[in-house]
């Protein structure tokens, strides 16, 4: 038995290609990749296998065996024999007749037999004698684990009546061992377990709130100075330019006009592409449901249900290459990886001059090997990754940063937050090959509307080729909000953390009014350059009656009488002043967005300051809903208590909010009747169970520290109360 974990893969890059034709030493290794001494060894996984595979028939394993072989056949190491005008019946067996399990039926019998073949939901000879020959071997191996298992039973006595048949037992899941779900052990288990069926719900789930974070990132950028500052510094500190060349010069300048631009392109492009994934899951999703009674494995899909199916596959496809070109820009040039590359050359104007090499004078360890050919082989987009596959690469790379605390430290946070935005985009891919037999003839459908889904796509795609052309640094747009937008002379100072006091409110509202200036910029040149914005789910969020929240101009508090003894003096509250998410499109005629509940605005009275001036009629804020919505109240325990009132965080209350622990956040937000699950890089998602709302959440772990700063903290406080409403009144300690 093959000693480590992907065994194939081990092989595949100790032979050539040359050697693999010539017959492979690891055949072994390539068939039966999962039966390896590193996963069985693992508590669960051998239980797992052993219930699967007993319970339920070979053919429900049909197609996820062939497909656990793709990679021996793409790679060469096994070529399947050849047998002309023959399907093999394996999917799809009625378990009262199996006799018809590897069935070979001739194509002169029935001409539906040629087509069973051709659009693979069935096999070709020489496959399926492949998933034959692997499903008898693996079944052999765990007749005799049982039997070593089972060893005081005679094996004759084993099926007898004496011994029957017993329940299936529970095995207790992930969440219940540990309060929270993981992708990466469903990853880890799944090749042990009966195949999962397509779930367009978790779909809709993981893109929704992928979308919704990316509302929430754009909201913020807008609204948080403070946010505004540390992204854009982030986006500095891994661009290429801040590598040294191989001489230890040092570029030139880092124009902050490429900074910003990519600052706005990124995120508008975020918006649009998973707003747009999202709608169309919940279009599968409903598709579905209208074509329950007429899906059968015996048939073709639907027409119009096969070709949304294949239009998502394509956008999603479309989705990550977006994502790995900002790996590609960004990985080698992260301040944790910059020691391993140099600038090799590099233009003052074209970004696309400044190219990125390895140091010859550092020799890679085995880790560092690792994790740059995982890294490599995504963002090259080449052979490798179309022999191994996405998601085999994103499930490999996550692995390695888990249990290789050296490739962790190797990655920044702003990294891992990509990683996990592929992650999500490849756990719907992988949602899709669940889809059998069906997924097994995608790439061959592909072929057949190619051109209409391409045409689709080009339609879809011109708004965002205008965002993308209006944020281009060739364009130059960005030179005069150079001024505006980069971070220097404190003109984003924001002392939120501060109490109040006439010099930290003027700083507030000073930050606040050039974040704004900036962003009026940014809306006329996407009003000029970008069309309007126009059938675009940016132009959608900025014109919705949504607002950003202001600090109101600071009043002295007034001088204490005897009669107000023991009375505190009260001070403005940064959340007092609202004013629209964008005032350049607030008010234009936009398109009719889609329902979606949005939390109420509600009015404060609290504090010394003066109520807003009535706005122009330009720019006319949203109304806020007087109507009193009544929230939940939680009782919950004093380690959620600290947590909450950082997240909320209100200087009148808590005088010094300090750090919170990841540990701490995730036992406060489970407690209130959220699921955690954890997904790739630092991608966690909170899904409600037993609250009345249904939108899921994201948020990242903060990284390597695994600590809250007050400022993440209080971020994921606007970001709860955007969603939720909710606000720290809420939060009480339990009696």
């Amino acid at each position: 038995m093959a000693p480590n974990h992907r065994p194939d893969f081990e092989a595949f890059l100790k032979e050539s290609e040359q050697q693999r034709m010539m017959g492979t030493k690891y055949r072994d290794w390539f068939i039966w990749p999962y039966i390896n001494q590193e996963d069985l060894s693992r508590p669960r996984l051998l239980p797992l296998l052993l219930n699967s595979r007993g319970r339920h028939h070979p053919c429900t394993f049909a197609g996820i065996d062939a497909t656990n072989t793709k990679f021996a056949f793409v790679t060469k190491a096994v070529v399947p024999i050849f047998l002309n005008e023959y399907t093999m019946i394996l999917n799809g067996v009625d378990e009262k007749h199996p006799d018809e399990y590897g069935k070979l039926l001739s194509w002169d019998e029935h001409p539906s037999n040629f087509e069973l073949a051709m659009s693979q939901r069935q096999f070709l000879p020489g496959e399926g004698l492949l998933v034959l020959e692997v499903q008898d071997r693996l079944l052999s191996f765990l007749v005799k684990c049982c039997t070593e298992i089972l060893h005081e039973i005679p094996e004759d006595q084993l099926l007898s009546s004496k011994y029957p048949v017993q329940p299936e037992p529970h095995m207790k899941e992930e969440s219940e061992t540990t309060g929270f779900d993981s992708l990466a052990v469903l990853a880890a288990e799944a090749p042990y377990r009966v195949p999962a069926k397509l779930d367009f719900g978790r779909i809709e789930s993981l893109l929704g709130a992928q979308a919704a974070a990316s509302e929430d990132h754009l909201w913020s950028l807008r609204e948080d100075s403070n946010y505004f500052v540390d992204k854009a510094l982030e986006l500095q500190e891994h661009r290429p330019e801040t590598l040294k060349d191989r001489w230890g010069k040092s570029y030139p300048e880092v124009f902050w006009s490429r900074i910003l631009s990519s600052l706005v392109n990124t995120a508008y492009m975020e918006v649009e592409v998973y707003n747009e994934l999202h709608r169309q899951a919940k279009e599968l999703q409903a598709l579905q449901e209208k074509y329950a009674k007429a899906i059968s494995v015996k048939d073709d899909l639907p027409k119009e249900y096969l070709k949304a199916l294949l239009k998502f596959r394509f956008y999603l496809y479309q989705a990550t290459k977006g994502v790995l070109g900002e790996l590609k820009q960004t990985v080698m040039s992260s301040p944790p990886m910059r020691y391993l590359s140099f600038r090799a050359q590099g233009s003052l104007r074209d970004l696309n001059e400044v190219a990125v090499a390895f140091n010859p004078n550092h020799k890679m360890n085995p880790v560092e090997k690792r994790l740059v050919w995982l890294l490599r082989t995504l963002w090259e987009d080449g052979m490798d990754l179309f022999l191994a596959s996405q998601p085999i690469i994103v499930d490999e790379l996550e692995r390695l940063l888990e249990t290789e605390k050296e490739a962790s430290r190797m990655i920044s946070s702003y990294v891992a937050g990509l990683i996990g935005q592929l992650s999500i985009i490849t756990q719907c891919m992988r949602q899709l090959d669940c889809y059998q037999p069906w997924a097994r003839s995608f790439e061959t459908l592909d072929i057949d509307h190619e051109d209409s889904i391409k045409a689709a796509f080009a339609e879809t795609s011109k708004p965002w080729a205008a965002i993308v052309r209006a944020t281009s640094e060739k364009q130059g747009r960005f030179y005069s909000l150079v001024r505006l937008g980069k971070p220097a002379c404190k003109r984003f100072f924001y002392p939120v953390d501060k109490r109040r006091t006439k010099e930290n409110v003027e700083a507030l509202r000073s930050a606040e009014g050039n974040l704004d200036e900036f962003w009026k910029g940014v809306d006329r040149i996407m009003y000029k350059d970008a069309n309007n914005l126009e059938n675009t789910f940016v132009r959608r969020l900025l014109t919705q009656s949504r607002s950003l929240q202001r600090t109101p101009e600071w009043v002295e508090p007034s001088v204490p009488t005897a009669d107000d003894k023991g009375a505190k003096p009260t001070v403005a509250n940064v959340d007092d002043l609202i004013i629209p998410f964008s005032s350049f499109f607030f008010g234009l005629t936009a398109p009719k967005p889609e329902p979606t509940p949005s939390p109420k605005i509600k009015v404060k009275t609290r504090g010394t300051t003066n109520a807003p001036t009535e706005p122009t009629a330009t720019e006319q804020p949203p109304t806020p809903d007087l109507t009193e919505d009544k929230q939940p109240i939680f009782a919950v325990d004093a380690r959620s208590i600290k947590v909450f009132r950082t997240l909320f965080y209100n200087p009148n209350i808590t005088s010094s909010p300090g750090e919170i622990p990841w540990n701490d956040f995730l036992h406060a937000i489970t407690s209130t009747g959220f699921m955690a699950e954890k997904l790739y890089g630092s991608v966690w998602q909170f899904r409600p169970t037993n609250l009345d709302v249904e939108r899921a959440i994201q948020f990242h772990e903060p990284h390597p520290k695994g600590k809250l700063t007050f400022m993440m903290a209080r971020r994921i406080g606007r970001r709860l109360n955007r969603a939720y409403g909710w606000m720290g009144s809420m939060f009480v300690s339990e009696k």
